[in-house]
């Protein structure tokens, strides 16, 4: 076995690959930008090399400082994971030009599969199934127009190169052909670097099945059974899932040997995974599936053929590339239960998905689950890389076991600071549809509306977070208890109420708090709201992160001091409650900002900032730091710019 391993990744793949090396004795090396200073998978590993700037491009894509870094550490192998480097044939020439081992199939077979048409070309002659459709190099648009008519409506334009979506068009009519064509190749150009084009028959329903597969040096392949990945936002899969929903024995046979042969067509040592994409309206049938694509690398997804399987296929990775054979023959690989798998994404789903950086205020991931991660409380979420903050996974004895175990995981994942995708895929996973096995790869974009829960901010949440705020509690008095003990604001001459200002998820709404004999009462506009007792709250000073399950709300104090705070829409500063004046924070005959800090007032036990209504001159200060002061009272007056 080796020795050591440079792993060239970063995240939860590169702290998966070092947990299995460590398991195995090899001295794990990794490697990191400036942006992962400090990051997970730096700590886990015996040793960590800084390799450039935080921009992929710079550092995880740049093989001349990684192989330098590896020649530094006397590493004896590298392994890849996935993504960045892990399907560069020149990456593995150049591994192999310093004399250290790659984990992963030699640069041809990367190559063989690296383009689609090529890889369909391959596969078609090795009598693997293939999408209908043409995958040669002509590439004028009135030829590929007439192919597509050939082929029969609607029709994928799809790039050569790449993947992820990028580059796709679907059509349904001759007449928007040429249109979708020149924005097919513009975006694959941008993303790849290749304009080209391949023209496939549109599958209607169609579900995406995948195979892992391994091949050793001594001629061996085997497969280990199929992997469902239907459940796709924007052609990205979000939940996979193994063994794949309503398969049959037959077919799933007639996959496995397609993809064994497809392994073998190229050559293939190592792990990999055979794509293949089916018509769920004709249901699951040996004749009723076609090739996609391979990929020459360790999946995302891998976890949940280990699951099913008992098998660590790292393990596997390293034996094979170290010359052994592979452990297991076809017949004898094991098939067990159910697994699932979600991606948590640090992303804001109310919010066209839009990733969301940061810091990790709070990360606690739920217990009795695998959960492979990169990321512990306090960690950067950066910008530069995968929104990925961790993959869950289920293995149970059924699917609706596993399924309704991942939700409830999903429920209890506690993230403070970025917001996740955690809630999205917890109604996901309770669809109806879903549950009863009836999806395919366009189920997430024609429920989504639904899926994306409610819009706006949650109330109930918000609540529970400014009473936490306001120290205050939702319960009335014990019967036995003084009313002098009272710390609520409660008086004998009646209800007091105030309204106040607090940021709900970064907007400014204002909250009316009355107090009465049954306790506080919070209002939004005309509505009460009774705080959420089912939520986590997460303090970080300023800000309070108020989590129920798996959606974030984050509650915080406003300043006072606009004119829709003071009300008379002048310049004159005036106390939004009873309190007391803490701090003057500017002269009489300076000048202030529209929004700056003026006043700092201390109103129940907490501190309200008073800013300026507008830009001008402070022309009177009416009062003094210390003194109480009355709701509305004036605290300065302020002219205006002439």
């Amino acid at each position: 076995m080796f020795a050591s391993v440079l792993i060239a990744n970063r995240g939860e793949i590169a702290v998966r690959i070092a947990r299995t090396a460590k398991q195995l004795g090899l001295r794990t090396i990794a490697v990191y930008s400036k942006a992962d200073a400090g990051a997970l998978h730096t700590r886990v590993c015996d040793e960590a090399h800084l390799i450039g700037p935080p921009a992929a491009r710079d550092s995880y894509l740049a093989i001349d400082r990684i192989l330098q870094v590896a020649h530094a550490a006397r590493a004896a192998c590298v392994h890849p994971g996935y993504g960045f480097l892990s399907e560069n044939a020149a990456f593995a020439e150049a591994c192999a030009s310093a004399g250290i081992a790659f984990i992963g199939p030699a640069p041809d077979a990367i190559r063989a599969m690296g383009l689609k048409d090529r890889a369909k070309a391959v596969m078609a002659k090795a009598g693997v199934p293939v999408v209908p459709g043409y995958h040669g190099e002509r590439q004028e648009p009135a030829f590929l127009k007439q192919k597509a008519y050939e082929i029969g409506y609607p029709v994928l334009i799809k790039a050569v190169a790449g993947g992820g979506g990028k580059g796709m068009r679907r059509v349904d009519r001759h007449a928007d052909f040429e249109v979708a064509l020149e924005s097919a190749r513009r975006e694959a150009h941008s993303a790849f670097g290749d304009p080209r084009v391949l023209i496939e028959k549109y599958v209607a329903a169609p579900r995406h099945i995948e195979v892992q597969v391994f091949g050793d040096r001594h001629g061996n392949v085997i497969h280990l059974n199929e992997r469902d990945c239907s459940l796709q936002r924007r052609h990205q899969k979000i939940v996979e899932e193994a063994p794949a929903p309503d398969m049959t024995v037959e077919m799933r046979n007639a996959m496995g040997r397609a993809a064994v042969e497809a392994a073998r067509a190229v050559g293939y040592v190592g792990a990999g995974t055979v794509e293949f994409i089916a018509d769920s309206s004709r249901g699951l049938s040996p004749d009723n599936f076609w090739f996609m694509e391979m990929n020459t690398r360790l999946q995302v997804e891998h976890p949940v053929t280990e699951a099913v399987t008992g098998l660590d296929l790292v393990e596997w990775q390293f034996r094979v590339a170290d010359g052994e054979k592979l452990p297991l023959r076809q017949q004898e690989v094991p098939l067990g239960g159910h697994a699932i798998e979600a991606r948590l994404y640090a992303e804001d789903p109310e919010n066209n998905f839009l990733p969301s950086s940061g810091r990790l205020v709070a990360f606690e991931m739920p217990s009795g689950v695998r959960v492979d991660t990169g990321f512990c409380p306090g960690g950067e979420v950066s910008p530069y890389y995968d929104a990925m903050l961790a993959k869950i996974i289920v293995h149970a004895s059924d699917r609706a076991q596993a399924t309704e175990r991942l939700a409830a995981a999903l429920d209890h994942t506690l993230v403070a600071g970025p917001r996740t995708n955690a809630a999205f895929l917890a109604r996901l996973l309770r669809s109806p549809e879903f549950v009863s096995g009836h999806f395919d790869t366009g189920f997430v974009e024609r429920h989504l509306s639904a899926l994306e829960g409610t819009r706006g901010p949650d109330l109930a949440a918000a609540a529970k977070g400014i009473f936490h705020l306001l120290n205050l509690s939702s319960q009335p008095m014990d019967a036995d208890a003084s009313p002098w003990d009272a710390t609520d604001g409660f008086q004998l001459s009646g209800e007091r109420s105030v309204e106040m200002p607090f940021l709900v998820d970064g907007n400014k709404v204002t909250v009316g708090l009355t107090y009465g004999v049954g306790g506080p009462t919070l209002r939004f506009g005309n509505d009460a709201v009774t705080p959420t007792p089912t939520a986590t709250l997460v303090d970080d000073g300023e800000t309070v992160y108020v989590i129920d399950r798996g959606r974030q709300t984050a509650v915080a104090q406003a300043d006072f001091g606009t004119e829709s705070d003071v009300g008379d829409g002048s310049g004159t500063v005036r106390a939004p409650m009873h309190g007391k004046v803490l701090t003057i924070l500017t002269a009489k005959g300076k000048s202030v900002r529209k929004g700056e800090r003026v006043a700092i007032l201390e109103a129940m036990k907490m501190e309200h900032a008073l800013v300026a209504p507008l830009e001008g001159t402070v022309s009177d200060i009416a009062v003094a730091e210390g003194s109480q002061v009355a709701e509305r009272a004036a605290i300065m007056t302020i002219e205006p710019v002439a």
